[in-house]
């Protein structure tokens, strides 16, 4: 894929005629759309679908999503949750980011704990799970094999997550989880230098913003005790008092 190609995916394709920035609820359904149909990268359109094929045994009666991953949430959040891809039997399966997976289950009752969701479960798109003021999404739009996308997938996939940033123009805390997320979420933001990550980790921004770092909610930490419910915990209620959460 050449640079021009890349450079196209993160025009604005807002509507003929539209004169004005359209509102963020609008902002994120054109990319919405964009990010599902996107077929950029050969070898993650060809892995998200080969699963989606061929299906995990506990699943054989679902029908998979396999196309790329939007992000998920309120358009006016003040809170921005940043992760890494969607999982290939999750969101993959699924179609929302962080839903149907170990990941998700430990995420989404974290936010209900702290107020931030309106249920602690989230099983699918129609499930009727609602955030409060956060905006969840992640750098890597499509399901990358192991879990580990290419620095040229990464660099695909830069302007959807660049213009997700630009529209959800009233997030006042960034959440990264995790190192890769923490690394796209600096180079969107202007963070330059960028401290070490570790778990905890609080940067200023501009414009009065912060980052704050926590490990990855994935099985490899939360079943391995390095990341727990507290730790994540306190992570979320400090997010909540820097937003001015009311």
């Amino acid at each position: 894929m050449g640079r021009a190609e890349v450079e196209a995916i993160g025009r604005r394709t807002y509507p003929a005629g539209m004169s004005q920035r359209p509102a963020a609820s609008r902002l994120i359904a054109i990319l919405h759309e964009e990010v599902s149909d996107c077929r950029a990268c050969p070898r993650l359109v060809a892995w998200r679908e080969q699963v989606a094929s061929e299906k995990r045994a506990a699943y054989r009666d679902h029908e998979y999503w396999g196309r790329g991953v939007p992000g998920f949430g309120d358009p006016t959040a003040r809170i921005l949750i940043v992760g890494l891809a969607p999982a290939a039997h999750g969101a993959n399966r699924t179609g929302r980011v962080f839903t149907g997976d170990r990941s998700g289950d430990f995420l989404f009752a974290a936010l209900h704990r702290v107020g931030l969701a309106s249920q602690a479960e989230a099983t699918g798109r129609d499930d009727g799970l609602e955030l409060n003021d956060v905006f969840i999404t992640a750098p890597v739009k499509c399901a990358p094999p192991a879990n580990k996308p290419t620095p040229d997938e990464r660099t695909a996939c830069r302007p959807f997550f660049a213009r997700e940033v630009e529209a959800l123009d009233r997030v006042r805390v960034v959440v990264v989880l995790g190192q890769i997320g923490y690394v796209a979420a600096a180079a969107e933001f202007d963070l330059s230098p960028r401290p070490a990550f570790g778990h905890g980790v609080e940067v200023a921004l501009d414009a009065g913003r912060t980052m704050l770092c926590s490990y990855h909610v994935s099985q490899q930490n939360t079943f391995t005790g390095r990341l727990t419910e507290p730790m994540f915990d306190a992570v979320l209620f400090r997010a909540r008092e820097l937003a001015e959460f009311q």
